[in-house]
C-alpha cells in the first residue's frame, strides 16, 4: 500500500500560518492520541520557534494510556506543555485554562510586569479529523467552528473570543504534501485521517490485523468471537462469515468486512490502541 498527498491547500496553509504566527502568543497543537507522532505536521516545530507551546492529545479514550503518558513525558521532555484530553467533553475548559496558564506563565508576567492587559491569543493548529472543532466548540460551550466526521471540514480562519484572557484563531487542518514513511501513511490511515475513498480498505484492514497481532494479541479473536488462523485473510474471511457479510450467492463479502474492522477500531470497541510508540 502506497501513500501520497498532493494537496497544494496545504502548502497554502503554511504560508497562512507564517503570516499569522506573528500575531499569537502560543500555539496549540492538537494531536490524535492514538498516533502523537505521525499526527503532527513536521514544520510546526519549525514555525512555532520562540512561542509558546501546548500540545493536547486528543481522543485520549481510545488510546493506551500507557503510551499516552509515556508522550506527555516526552513533549514535557522537550519545553512543551502536554495533556491529554478528550475534546467531546464540554468539562474541559478549567483543565485547559490552567495548561494555557502553564504554557505562557512567561508572557503573562511580562504582560503584567509592563502593565499589559490583553488576552493571550494562541492558534490552534492539527491535521485534518484531529477534532480541532469539537475541541474549540466544547472549550467555548458553544458551538463557534464548524464541525464534521470528514477531513477537512474548517475552511477559513476565524478569531475566537472564549474569555477575557484568552482569544483562539482557528486554521484550516494542515498536513504534509507527502509521506516519506509509509508507517505514518499506515498509522494515519488506521484512525481515519486519511479518505477510506482513496485506500484499499482490504489491504488496510489486512496490515490493521498484523499491527494488533504484534501488540494486542488475542483482541480480533476475542472482539468478533472467531477461531482465528494463522492466515490473515482466512481470519477476515471468518470475521465476515461472524458478522453476515455475504453477497449474492453466497459468496464472502471481504471488503465489508474489513470496513466493519476498521470501525471497531477505530471507535475503541476492540480496546483502546496506541498505534506510535516511543
Amino acid at each position: 500500500m502506497e501513500f501520497q498527498w498532493y494537496p497544494g491547500h496545504m502548502t497554502k496553509a503554511i504560508r497562512q500560518m507564517q503570516s499569522d504566527i506573528k500575531l499569537i502568543d502560543l500555539i496549540i497543537e492538537l494531536l490524535d492520541a492514538r498516533i502523537p507522532f505521525s499526527s503532527r505536521n513536521p514544520d510546526i516545530d519549525k514555525l512555532g520557534q520562540g512561542k509558546a507551546r501546548l500540545v493536547l492529545l486528543n481522543k485520549a479514550d481510545l488510546a493506551d494510556d500507557k503510551w499516552t503518558e509515556k508522550w506527555i513525558e516526552h513533549f514535557e521532555s522537550q519545553g512543551i506543555v502536554a495533556i491529554k484530553i478528550d475534546s467531546r467533553n464540554n468539562k474541559i475548559s478549567n483543565l485547559i485554562n490552567k495548561a494555557v496558564e502553564k504554557a505562557c506563565a512567561e508572557k503573562i508576567a511580562a504582560n503584567k510586569k509592563k502593565g499589559i492587559n490583553r488576552p493571550i491569543r494562541a492558534m490552534v493548529v492539527g491535521i485534518p479529523n484531529v477534532g480541532k472543532s469539537t475541541f474549540i466548540n466544547s472549550y467555548a460551550k458553544r458551538s463557534v467552528a464548524k464541525t464534521g466526521n470528514k477531513p477537512g471540514v474548517t475552511k477559513g480562519k476565524q478569531w475566537i473570543k472564549l474569555n477575557k484572557n484568552l482569544e483562539l484563531l482557528d486554521t484550516p487542518g494542515i498536513l504534509w504534501p507527502k509521506f516519506e514513511d509509509r508507517t505514518i501513511g499506515l498509522h494515519l490511515s488506521f484512525v481515519g485521517s486519511i479518505n477510506d475513498n482513496i485506500l484499499n480498505i482490504d489491504d488496510l484492514a489486512f496490515e490493521l490485523i498484523k499491527f494488533m497481532r504484534e501488540n494486542y494479541p488475542g483482541q480480533i479473536v476475542e472482539r468478533f468471537q472467531i477461531e482465528g488462523h494463522e492466515d490473515i485473510v482466512e481470519e477476515m474471511y471468518q470475521i465476515a462469515q461472524k458478522r453476515g457479510c455475504v453477497m449474492s450467492g453466497g459468496r464472502l463479502d471481504l471488503e465489508k468486512a474489513s470496513r466493519i474492522i476498521m470501525d471497531e477500531v477505530r471507535s475503541g470497541k476492540i480496546c483502546p490502541i496506541t498505534f506510535d510508540r516511543i
